[in-house]
């Protein structure tokens, strides 16, 4: 969003950043992968009456995962959602918002690692198996703290460089 008071801040944009193009491969491989399963799915249901219903699993995870890894790369470009009437009011609101949704995320995507890595350690611990393929549920849910820490990484890193760009 831009605005004509020139004594706002700029949005930061990524400089030299070599994870982002990573990120955004894993996202769109992901997404290839979900529709190459759905369609895989929809063919073999009207050609045959069978249907791939295991394939639930990787389609949730696969879900789960461009989810993250799409919040990531939101983060890292300042792509994320804001209100323009409030945020874009003067340099002091502005300000205001984004060090709440900085502080907001970080405490949020804390809270989702936090959860996350007790969950993946009572489903290691107790052994506990996927309901469709039998898998080991932790293969799934390890994804989520680490995904978590990486978006918050990616906070830190967008707010460092904002500060040394703010006189």
């Amino acid at each position: 969003m831009s605005s004509s008071d020139p004594t706002l801040a700029p949005e930061v944009k990524p400089r030299g950043d070599r994870l982002l193009p990573v990120e955004r491969m894993v996202g769109a491989l992901a997404m290839a992968a979900l529709c190459l399963i759905s369609f895989a799915n929809v063919v073999a249901r009207y050609t045959t009456d069978f249907s791939f219903a295991f394939t639930e699993e990787y389609s949730i995870f696969l879900m789960v995962l461009m989810t993250f890894v799409g919040a990531s790369v939101a983060v890292a470009t300042g792509g994320h959602m804001r209100i323009g009437f409030i945020a874009d009011a003067g340099t002091g609101w502005r300000r205001l918002c984004t060090f709440l949704a900085r502080v907001c995320s970080m405490v949020m995507f804390g809270l989702i690692a936090w959860y996350g890595a007790r969950l993946t350690w009572d489903q290691y611990r107790f052994e506990e198996l996927s309901a469709g393929l039998g898998y080991p549920s932790w293969i799934y849910t390890i994804w989520m703290p680490a995904l978590s820490l990486l978006i918050m990484a990616r906070i830190l890193v967008n707010w460092i460089r904002q500060a040394r760009t703010i006189p």
